[in-house]
């Protein structure tokens, strides 16, 4: 009878650690969205015409750049908490473009001077939301969807001609294009010169910095980080700051592979931006970000949207396919946060 009861209880705490085991494995969301990635993968390939080519691979490489640098932003964004969230990175991508446009296109500017003005006016729109959430102490989500109107008012200011007409610009000179129209040994030299080493760089920040343990902190608990001596306010307002950057940098590559600027680039990607960042692990209520994982999602979701159109999917469900992938994470998540309490 004894051994019978220990030999149950052993059994038991098998099956427990066994849990607890493949319950980590599925919360390491690198390794959920590799594996999503392989699935949907094999699916296309067999299904969507030319999906496995090398020329739609590379096209997959090219577009989750742009939405991949503003979801990055969004990243240090929400996981600095305070109900973090930046509506306006579409905004500050389209300002960005137009003013480098301007500068370049209409105004014949130096490249690399029109280049410099272009990220300083991405910086400084994304330093401005920071300064009104940080010291205002306006809430992120009314800050961003009040300067994603006014940053959009502006980007079509700006465009305007001397007749009131918003006019795009297209008249950049050939070696502009080497921004988004380059490569190297067939890989996009804006997923390797920018995408790659601005995720590498983030993942240092977040994950091996004092910085980044002060963001986690922050995100987690604010009240104990203010006690611990952490200087919250700085640290948002670097974040926020951040997002502009990388939205600027995202305005530089698409008006290079494009070869065009537009006031509404972006105009969609807010919205995008947020869910990649979900999507990759990032916790809504700040304190948890996966910079790799969320690197990963940029391009699943890319491909995703690339695989759907080979085969012939109406846009509307293209959109509708994202809103299902995201809620199945969410749900996903909290099945397991509860599990693994």
């Amino acid at each position: 009878m004894i051994n019978s009861i220990k030999n149950s209880t052993v059994d038991d705490v098998k099956s427990l650690e066994k849990n607890k085991s493949i319950a980590l494995i599925f919360l390491n969301r690198k390794f959920l969205l590799l594996l999503l990635f392989i699935i949907i993968y094999a699916f296309f390939a067999v299904f969507a015409h030319n999906f496995n080519s090398f020329q739609n691979i590379e096209s997959i490489m090219i577009f989750s750049v742009e939405i991949g640098l503003l979801s990055l932003g969004e990243t240090l964004v929400i996981t600095s908490g305070f109900g973090g969230i930046d509506l306006s990175v579409g905004s500050m991508l389209g300002l960005s473009a137009i003013v480098i446009g301007e500068l370049i296109g209409r105004f014949g500017l130096n490249i690399w001077l029109a280049i410099i003005i272009g990220l300083l006016v991405g910086t400084g729109t994304g330093l401005f939301n920071g300064l009104m959430i940080v010291y205002a102490k306006i809430p992120p989500l009314l800050t961003t969807l009040a300067t994603m109107y006014l940053y959009s008012s502006l980007a079509l200011l700006v465009s305007m001609d001397q007749y009131g007409n918003a006019m795009p610009i297209s008249n950049f000179p050939s070696i502009y294009s080497i921004f988004g129209q380059s490569n190297i040994l067939g890989i996009p030299l804006q997923f390797i010169l920018f995408f790659i080493p601005i995720t590498i760089i983030l993942y240092i920040l977040v994950q091996k910095t004092i910085f980044g343990k002060h963001l986690l902190s922050t995100g987690t608990d604010e009240i104990v980080s203010k006690l611990s001596g952490i200087n919250v306010n700085k640290i948002r307002l670097w974040v926020y700051t951040i997002s502009g950057l990388l939205a600027a940098i995202a305005a530089l590559i698409e008006t290079s592979r494009i070869a065009s600027a537009r006031p509404d680039l972006g105009s969609n990607m807010n919205l995008e931006a947020i869910t990649i960042s979900v999507l990759g692990g990032t916790y809504i209520f700040g304190g948890t970000a996966d910079i790799i994982a969320v690197f990963i999602a940029s391009i699943l979701v890319t491909m995703l949207d690339n695989g759907l159109f080979l085969i012939g999917v109406n846009t509307i469900w293209q959109t509708g396919a994202l809103g299902f992938l995201l809620i199945g994470a969410l749900i996903l998540d909290l099945i397991i946060r509860k599990r693994s309490l």
